[in-house]
């Protein structure tokens, strides 16, 4: 079976439905938007704390094991990747938060000036948005894609913030404002108590369009390259081998992990570690798998003297008499993600940000710990915001069903674990000021008795997981980078008609959770696309 479009995008995820969406509804094209996952999208996880049911459903997301990992002792941490229509988006814990105006002037610096600012990302930020709280220069109103506040915030999350001001961290109403530094509620995708999703906000506009096609269930397992041109993809749909043509582009959003795979099963990256799977070489990319970069955190996790928080909502009576309150009046715990509010501080003292601290109103547990019982209590977890270590993705094999191999290599550099300490000591005090200290019974992990830096790091080590934000592994460069893959228009080096439009594109990750930057990728593609094919003036 073969069909041809003008464009082709590998990966129904944040990214890959806003690039659809503008090159059908803006550019008039023909596009195939091909997805690994499922259309459907469950009733529950639309309910803001739906997502939680989900953590562990195989079904609708992809478990990938690392590699074990000997700064770790030999762990080997589970990284999930969504395996949905709508990806990150459709089964995210919906925080949206853009990172810091440093992270995009980074970029643009690194990349010579090449128009990646946040002046010039943050018009396509303002156009998705829809805010129901802040109208100004760093906000819309009128986007497709809510935003809000969650619909409930917790007695304990209050108190959490209240403590974090005791220390001298300013109230910030606004993450995604002025700055970003502060102690605030998240603003989160949710709009009238439902989840706000790239399929519902983005793809829902062009569904019905007959210039779009959108095929499920189907795995690509490798880009069509003819005369160092990409020409269409292959694919596997139900038992079928399928290819599909593209007369325009390809553009590639198959999420970190598996665009690095995707790029090397077609001949597409490091020459001697293809050859050693027996895939042909097409262009020798060094830097394809490489400059893997993800948030992770520890927990600091801590009982509290009554009951209260969110232990035990989702059971018997109390999720009964929780689903009816939200289904009434969409109030109550069922209209929150449960991870409410956060601090963006620096341990060290600096004014930017290293660290964002999220509070949980109850001990939160990820599943390798086995010694602790969830119970009623709150969990502080702060997240390492620009890891300075660096993972890899490589190949498993040249099977297209077997998953890469990961290396998140999580602690790889010393200064991450330095800081991962120092963030640590600094949860400790914010459990110990006022509001919130009245609250805490007793620390329970790591426990009042690991106090060296030797006890907290072997803590750290063993329970250290991701934030579930991998990037960079198919980054821009300037040219004479060796190591970049893309140039700074998001196109491959070395291969015509050939763009990476998800978050393995960014040379370095964002301070905050990258739904929000995902978006922007994939609105920024199709912008370089539709300028490219637009008549240039004489």
């Amino acid at each position: 079976m073969t069909d041809h479009y003008d464009f082709i995008i590998v990966g129904g995820g944040s990214s890959g439905c806003v690039a659809a969406t503008k090159l059908v509804r803006d550019g008039g094209a023909r596009v195939l938007l091909i997805e690994r996952g499922q259309e459907k999208q469950p009733p529950l996880l639309q309910m803001p704390a739906g997502y939680m049911k989900y953590l562990a459903r195989e079904d609708y997301l992809e478990m990938h094991e690392t590699v074990a990992q000997a700064q770790l002792d030999g762990r080997a941490p589970i990284v999930p990747q969504a395996r949905i229509l709508g990806g990150g988006s459709s089964v995210n814990a919906m925080v949206y938060m853009r990172g810091q105006r440093e992270d995009y002037d980074g970029w643009d610096a690194f990349l010579g000036g090449a128009g990646w600012s946040y002046a010039e990302v943050l018009p396509h930020f303002r156009a998705m948005e829809g805010n129901t709280k802040i109208n100004d220069a760093y906000h819309g109103i009128d986007g497709p894609l809510a935003i809000s506040d969650p619909g409930r915030i917790d007695p304990l999350t209050r108190a959490f913030m209240l403590a974090a001001q005791g220390l001298g961290v300013p109230y910030n109403p606004d993450f995604n404002g002025a700055r970003q530094a502060g102690v605030g509620p998240m603003p989160h995708t949710i709009g009238q108590g439902r989840r706000s999703h790239a399929v519902g906000a983005f793809l829902s506009q062009i569904r019905s369009d007959r210039r779009f096609s959108l095929e499920t269930q189907a795995t690509a397992s490798r880009l069509l390259i003819e005369n160092g041109r990409a020409v269409g993809v292959e694919y596997r749909q139900g038992g079928v081998m399928r290819r599909a043509y593209a007369d325009a582009e390809v553009l590639v959003a198959c999420g970190t992990y598996n665009t690095a795979k995707l790029l090397m099963l077609s001949g597409l990256g490091p020459a001697d570690q293809l050859a050693s799977h027996g895939v042909p070489v097409v262009c020798d990319l060094p830097g394809v798998g490489r400059n893997l970069q993800d948030h992770h955190e520890v927990p600091v996790i801590s009982s509290i003297r009554q009951p209260g928080g969110y232990f035990g909502q989702d059971r018997g009576w109390r999720m009964l008499r929780n689903g009816l309150q939200y289904l009434l009046f969409q109030s109550g715990p069922v209209a929150t993600t449960g991870v409410e509010a956060c601090a963006f501080v620096d341990p060290d003292g600096g004014a930017r940000p290293t660290i964002q601290l999220y509070c949980v109103p109850t001990v939160y547990l990820d599943r390798d710990v086995k010694d602790v019982q969830p119970t009623h209590g709150v969990t502080l977890t702060p997240c390492l915001l620009r890891p300075h270590a660096r993972g890899s993705v490589r190949l498993r094999s040249a099977d297209p069903a077997d998953k890469p191999l990961v290396g998140s290599n999580f602690f790889g550099d010393p200064d991450d674990l330095r800081l991962t300490l120092a963030a640590m000591r600094y949860a400790r005090r914010v459990l110990g000021q006022a509001p919130l200290s009245a609250l805490v019974r007793e620390e329970m992990l790591p426990g009042a008795s690991a106090e060296s830096d030797a006890d907290l790091a072997r803590y750290a080590k063993r329970m250290v997981k991701t934030n579930y934000h991998p990037v960079g592994t198919a980054r821009m460069g300037r040219d004479g980078d060796p190591v970049a893959v893309l140039d700074a228009r998001l196109r491959l080096r070395g291969v015509e008609a050939l763009r990476v439009i998800d978050c393995a594109a960014m040379p370095f990750i964002v301070s905050g959770n990258t739904n929000a930057a995902a978006l922007m990728l994939g609105s920024r593609a199709a912008q370089f696309v539709l300028n490219a094919a637009s008549p240039q003036p004489s």
